[in-house]
């Protein structure tokens, strides 16, 4: 289902179900990351589920994921501080990582995406532009996240909506590296409730 126009980047709270028919495929980048090939042929059949939990804790921005999976999959729990602030997290999937997310305004996306993202334009395609879907901090309208891992990779996402087959979704840009390899994709997600 496409997302509610009061589902913004100000409010992502409510259930999510990953679009398999609209995403990329997750498996070439799972496979960059280290992650082995039943896993990922497993994830690839799965239902992926995020329940978003966002909130404004001591002045500071939180977004805290549950994602669930179909199929016997084990979870992963994401609690983001967004505050640009890299922080360490492990998890049975990626194993160790440090983190950072922050908002940012679509007009400075292109400079910090070159400065600190890894050059990689992908992430700065597709977006919805308009006024009111500047709902985050300061007019942000992009959720950002970086990870580098223990194990050499690096990601970078950025979130926001884009307008897909006439209708508004939640979408995530994934770019991951690593070495002198590189994955882009983008995952769709479709809203299921509040």
């Amino acid at each position: 289902m496409a997302a509610p126009a009061s589902k913004t980047i100000g409010d992502l709270n409510g259930k999510w179900v990953m679009n398999k028919t609209l995403s990329d495929s997750p498996e070439p980048g799972l496979a960059l990351q280290g992650i082995g090939y039943l896993t990922r042929k497993a994830i690839g059949f799965a239902t992926v589920t995020l329940e978003v939990k966002q909130y404004t804790e001591e002045g500071v921005p939180h977004v805290d994921i549950e994602q669930t999976a179909t199929g016997g999959l084990k979870g992963t729990s994401e609690k983001r501080t967004v505050d640009n602030t890299p922080r360490e997290h492990a998890d049975w999937l990626f194993g160790k990582v440090k983190a950072r997310s922050f908002f940012i305004k679509h007009e400075d996306l292109p400079g910090r995406i070159q400065a600190e993202l890894g050059g990689d334009e992908f992430l700065a395609g597709d977006w919805i532009v308009a006024d009111e879907e500047k709902t985050g901090p300061d007019g942000a309208l992009h959720l950002v996240n970086w990870v580098e891992a223990e194990a050499g990779w690096t990601a970078a996402q950025v979130w926001g909506f884009q307008l897909i087959g006439g209708e508004r979704r939640y979408a995530r840009n994934i770019v991951i590296k690593k070495g002198d390899k590189k994955v882009e994709l983008r995952l769709v997600y479709d809203f299921v409730s509040a």
